[in-house]
């Protein structure tokens, strides 16, 4: 019975690679509250969520004040058992993103713990259900570049092998967006997969005005066409298009994802491990898609969405943006434009514990 003796944690602010913008906000840096959690045997494991720009101070709040205290004497192996007992001693403030932050934290330290115990990687501890998953790259699609560098953007990810292109969409009127989608799916021909992004931005009738605009792009899927708290309208909206619908990074408990499924409002899941509250739940919801025979394509995170995926049978495409690389000393494998889980034993990230040390604030240490 491994108990665990010491937490540390802190944030690692990391400048995003390009200017990011989407249709409701602009992204410079991640904001990343990590954990690292030793055991009486000598242990370490290691997580981390991500706040993108604005929150992260309050992740790493609520596991210092509250979480990494009460961690101190558990059974690090009872991973379950310590992700529900953490749910309900956060409930004041659960379902909420927030807590699942902070969760996920906790939680992917305590699979990498899992992990090295087994001396296996994530994709075999979790599953082992393939051995290669398709990449998209979406840094290159973001709405604040222009129509040119958006189609160079395109044809250069296509020509590095990835196998899809997101492009941002919420330009102010429909047939701004459309002038974009046209040039890009111009420029790649139809035999290669093309996703676009709404981030949340439009209303019931917009989004089905747009959609039907859309149609005419054969595209892999219109994803967070609305608010996420808004199923009814993402019901209505799957009952219109042809266009399969896109959601979950802004969902966070696996019930969320039950309505969803149930009501019929989204043909493919975005499960992000951070926002739903590390790798437990993650996997759940997953296993539930499957259920509905839905594919489980998940948004950012690609250092742990690796494992993950190939860790389940219906999970189809990795997001590629970079943005733990001034962390870390692994990078994802890509070959022919799939990406390869990691053999390393633990969750498959290598830190850079120097790079990381130069870098941390509101470090404390609870033991």
């Amino acid at each position: 019975m491994p108990k665990i003796t010491r937490v540390e944690v802190f944030r690692v602010d990391l400048a995003a690679k390009v200017a990011r913008s989407d249709a409701i906000q602009a992204f410079s840096k991640q904001e990343t509250p990590m954990v690292r959690i030793w055991t009486d045997d000598g242990a370490e494991g290691t997580g981390y969520s991500y706040t993108i720009g604005t929150g992260g101070s309050a992740v790493v709040a609520l596991i210092r004040d509250y979480m990494a205290p009460w961690l101190i004497g558990r059974d690090a192996s009872m991973v379950e058992e310590i992700w529900k007992s953490l749910f309900f001693f956060t409930h004041a403030n659960s379902v909420g993103a927030t807590v699942s932050l902070a969760l996920a934290a906790i939680d992917v330290a305590l699979w990498d713990l899992r992990c090295k115990r087994a001396n296996a990687p994530l994709y075999l501890v979790a599953g082992g259900a393939q051995r290669r998953v398709p990449v998209y790259n979406t840094e290159g699609g973001w709405l604040n570049f222009t129509t040119q560098q958006l189609v160079d953007h395109a044809i250069e990810a296509r020509e590095a092998g990835f196998r899809g292109f997101k492009v941002k969409v919420g330009q102010p009127h429909v047939a701004e967006d459309v002038a974009r989608l046209a040039a890009v799916r111009g420029a790649l021909g139809l035999d290669f997969e093309v996703m676009v992004d709404a981030n949340q931005a439009f209303t019931l009738s917009e989004a089905i005005r747009r959609a039907k605009r859309f149609e005419e792009f054969d595209l892999a899927w219109f994803e967070e066409p609305m608010p996420a708290e808004d199923i009814d309208g993402h019901v209505r909206l799957s009952r219109s298009t042809s266009i399969p619908i896109a959601i979950g990074e802004s969902l966070y408990h696996p019930s969320h994802f039950r309505e969803y499924l149930q009501r019929g409002g989204c043909s493919i899941v975005q499960v992000d491990v951070a926002r739903i509250g590390g790798i437990t739940p993650w996997l759940k919801t997953a296993h539930l898609a499957e259920t509905f025979n839905m594919q489980v394509c998940p948004h950012y995170l690609m250092e742990l969405h690796v494992g993950l995926c190939a860790a389940v049978p219906n999970a189809t495409w990795v997001e590629f943006i970079p943005q733990l690389d001034a962390a870390t000393e692994s990078k994802i494998q890509l070959v022919d434009g799939y990406a390869v889980p990691s053999d390393e034993v633990g969750v498959g990230i290598r830190w850079h514990w120097k790079a990381i040390d130069s870098m941390k604030a509101e470090y404390t240490v609870i033991s």
